[in-house]
């Protein structure tokens, strides 16, 4: 701020010496020119209307339209020729472009501004669905590999099921950070409940899921997904949980487990970006520990 000062300083420095320069050559052409010098004044008033503060470039039109008025009346054989009104004219007329071209200024500064908000909210767009995507997606992995490495010698048929499951997701995890990137990337909460169940019995949390949503009207049912996706993972994460309880209804969904709760409630970068989803939707998110202070519950109320 103080260099914008600064240069706004310099700059109208500039600007009435430039309007001196003017005024002492009008003056040095009065000997030969006499009454027609006054036409230099209304170029003055045209260059301090666009160069000055709007005060002084008030001021100094002002006192050319007395100088033009009042010379005539005083000098004998001079006339005004009109120079009066056309310093009037002149100066009325470079105002107009003067506001013209600040609107325009004011409106690319806005575009400008647009156009950096709308690439930050891009940025953050995607890293919030690269953490979810890639957290989600990276967690099941990780249990199901482990799983099959338990399998393989065990249980190989299952084992070979489980690494199949690995193969998909890895694609499907592709897919949905291809489909991030080009931001066409969708979600359902159906699909989001399936894969739920299917990522809790794998990591050995008994799923206690609802089998349809369809009471869930179909604004808050991305965000819902959402929702589910995040307390998910973070059960499978974190809790060493043995049950995971999801109850969704049309204003909200809770995902509960019975774990040994967070070391750090409601923190982490999924769950921020969780609240931020929530914020831009209306809707709200809590957390806090589950029935008899055990485990963590995460919920997401939405509008009535």
């Amino acid at each position: 701020m103080q260099v914008g000062r600064v240069h706004a300083e310099r700059r109208y420095a500039a600007a009435w010496a430039a309007v001196a320069v003017m005024v002492g050559l009008t003056a040095a052409v009065v000997p030969g020119a006499g009454d027609q010098a006054l036409t230099c004044l209304v170029f003055v008033a045209a260059l301090a209307v666009a160069t000055l503060p709007s005060w002084q470039a008030l001021a100094v039109v002002a006192a050319l339209f007395a100088t033009t008025t009042v010379l005539p009346l005083v000098v004998d054989g001079w006339l005004s020729h009109g120079n009066n009104f056309a310093v009037i004219l002149a100066s009325a007329a470079v105002w107009s472009f003067r506001l013209a071209w600040q609107r325009q200024a004011r409106l690319l500064a806005a575009e400008r501004d647009l156009s950096e908000l709308a690439v930050e909210q891009e940025r953050d767009r995607i890293g919030r669905d690269l953490h979810d995507i890639l957290g989600h997606s990276l967690t099941i992995i990780t249990v199901k590999a482990e799983l099959a490495e338990r399998l393989i010698d065990t249980d190989p048929d299952r084992a070979r099921a489980e690494l199949a499951d690995l193969q998909r997701l890895s694609r499907d995890a592709l897919a949905d950070v291809r489909s991030t990137a080009r931001g066409i990337r969708g979600i359902s909460l159906p699909g989001e409940i399936a894969s739920a169940r299917m990522a809790l019995e794998a990591a050995g949390i008994r799923p206690v899921l609802p089998t349809v949503a369809d009471e869930v009207p179909s604004r808050w049912r991305d965000l819902f997904a959402w929702t589910l996706r995040e307390g998910v993972t973070n059960v499978i994460r974190h809790s060493e949980a043995s049950e995971c309880v999801v109850e969704v209804s049309a204003e909200h969904i809770a995902v509960r487990d019975d774990g040994r709760g967070p070391a750090d409630e409601g923190s982490g970068t999924g769950l921020d970006g969780l609240r931020q989803r929530a914020r831009l939707a209306g809707a709200t998110v809590t957390t806090s520990p589950g029935p008899g202070r055990r485990g963590f519950e995460l919920t997401v109320t939405v509008p009535a």
